[in-house]
Formats: structure tokens, sequence, C-alpha cells
């Protein structure tokens, strides 16, 4: 190997890529967060028998931020995962990060990091739909694609690598609930690809701002971070819920709208009223590609452009900004 003088660090998380089966062929009946990271790493970098070359100048470090299953993800996790990724990131001798993350919440802590961190460096997230004993398991050649993308010099801020494609933080969303391609970037489609130990950058993406104002400039202790809801608008949607949860003192919703944020007229009257009780509301629609085009129509706040959960994320972190400037 060519001498080493750039450092990738791999943060792990837990989730399905580091999960174990009671079998190597069973791939659905699992328990998630099983093996550290080093075992993951060790893996990953051994699959193959070749080296990539763009890997050849780097060497590797990594922490065990925390081992859980992505569906209990909580605000402590996340408040200590963007702590190390700041440590980490502020010296001078590493160039990339790459967090192995479960699935299922994925797409929210990609957002979330993409709002709290303000370094140029590439922060990488990679998953698997497979646990790591199953014996077509997917979470090695994940790992190892994030890694060269980590590699990469180029400027995407947060990312997801898996299944040998790479979406931004912004667009990446879960559409499914098993195959091993589970993700998508909607619309406005993939930022490029990972074949055969090489990066494949899209010239049709066009990669947002991934250096803008910081949402908040300090994390509260996760038991001060304001409460923040998501409804849903379907058939017969009631405001119950909505009054049930201002009386429960809800600070913030955010409303999965059906089409371009529309809403029966009972929901709509319930969040009325919640707003004018102080509760911020934000509007987004509940179809999986799109974003609401706002309209003299729309009475809430549809101007994020996010999907219900990552417009909660952008919420929460509004939210916090503004009880800091109080």
């Amino acid at each position: 190997m060519q001498a080493k003088n750039q450092k990738i660090v791999v943060l792990g998380t837990g989730g399905t890529i580091a999960g174990v089966s009671a079998s190597a062929i069973e791939g659905l009946a699992y328990k998630a967060a099983q093996r550290g990271i080093d075992n993951l790493l060790e893996v990953a970098l051994g699959h193959q028998q070749h080296w990539p070359r763009a890997l050849s100048n780097c060497q590797f470090d990594s922490e065990q931020v925390a081992q859980l299953d992505s569906k209990d993800m909580d605000f402590e996790t996340w408040i200590h995962l963007a702590q190390r990724c700041e440590h980490w990131l502020s010296q001078s001798d590493v160039t990339g990060l790459v967090i192995t993350h479960g699935t299922d919440t994925l797409e929210e802590t990609a957002y979330f990091l993409s709002q709290v961190l303000s370094s140029a460096k590439p922060i990488v997230l990679t998953c698997a739909m497979r646990p790591a004993n199953f014996e077509g398991a997917d979470g090695p050649q994940n790992l190892r694609d994030a890694l060269l993308v980590a590699a990469s010099t180029h400027s995407l801020g947060v990312c997801l690598v898996a299944a040998g494609e790479i979406h931004h933080s912004r667009y990446v969303q879960k559409i499914h609930p098993t195959r091993l391609n589970a993700f998508d970037s909607g619309e406005t489609g993939l930022a490029g690809r990972v074949h055969n130990d090489q990066v494949q950058w899209l010239d049709t993406f066009n990669t947002p701002n991934t250096l803008a104002k910081l949402r908040v400039t300090q994390l509260l202790p996760a038991a001060q971070w304001p409460w923040v809801e998501i409804v849903m608008n379907h058939v017969n949607a009631s405001e119950l819920h909505i009054d049930a949860l201002v009386q429960a003192g809800v600070k913030g919703l955010v409303v999965a709208g059906t089409g371009n944020g529309s809403m029966n007229s009972n929901l709509k009257a319930g969040l009325e009223t919640a707003q004018k009780a102080g509760v911020e509301v934000r509007l987004a629609t509940r179809c999986n590609q799109g974003a609401v085009v706002p309209t003299e129509n729309h009475y809430f706040d549809a101007s994020s452009g996010l999907s219900p959960v990552k417009t909660r994320v952008a919420l929460l972190l509004d939210m916090m900004s503004q009880l800091q400037s109080h």
C-alpha cells in the first residue's frame, strides 16, 4: 500500500448493518445492532481481493457512538452523534466521515446532520437491508462504497450511499420495506453511483447549498427540545387528535397533507385553532415525490419543500433557535 496521508473515520450507530439473525438464510427476522463497528469495518475492507486505488492512500479509524435499532433513534443520540462528528471533523488529518445507521430513520438523521454541521468535509451515511450474518449481506459492500465516496473530492455535504447509489440528504427517502435498493430521491434523482470501486457523479444532479447558515448555533439538551408531531390528512380526518395534542402541550405540528398540501375542513379548523393558541404549524405533502408548491390558497407555511419527517426536523431546529434568541 502507498503511504497513508488521509484519515477516514467510521462512526457506528447500530442498525441492520450490524444485525444478526438466527440463520444465514433468514434476512427479515433478526436482531439489529449486534456487531461492533470495528468488525463491520474489518469485513468491508476485506470484502474483495483487490484494494481500491481511491482508498490506497487512506488510513481508517472507528468509534462506536451508539448501538441501537434506528426505529429507536432519539434526540440524545442525535446530539451525541453530532458532537462526535464535530470532534473528528475538526481534526486536520481527517478528510471525511462515514456513519453506519439503520434504514428506518436514516433520512431524518442525515437531514439533521446536514443542518447542524458546518464542515465542508464529506459525511457519508450507509446502511444495510440484510443482517451482517446473512449469506448475501449487503452491508460490507455498502460500507466499502461509502468509504470510497468519503475519499472522493466531490463536495456534496451529507449523503447516503447504499445499493451502489448516492443520494443527497435533502432528497433521500426510504420507499420500500425489504428490497436492497430501498431508497429513492424522487424527481431530483441520484447524485451519483458507485460501480466496481469507481465513484461516478451525475452531471444532471444539481447540488443544493450544503454550507447554508446553520439552523442552530448550539443544540439544547434533549429534554429541552420542543415537542413537535406529524399529523396526516386522510378520508374523514378529525380535528379531535389536534385538540388533544394542544391540550397535552404540543409546541409544533407538521401536516402531511394530501396532494399539494390539501386537507379537509375539520383538520384545517383544528390546526387554525392550534396556531392561534401559539402552536407552530408547517405543511408538507404525504406524496413520496415532489414538494408542496405554495399558493395563495395555503393557510400554513409550506415553504420548506421537504418531506414531512424532514419538515419536522427543520421545525424542531428553527424552534430551538427561537428559544436561544430569547
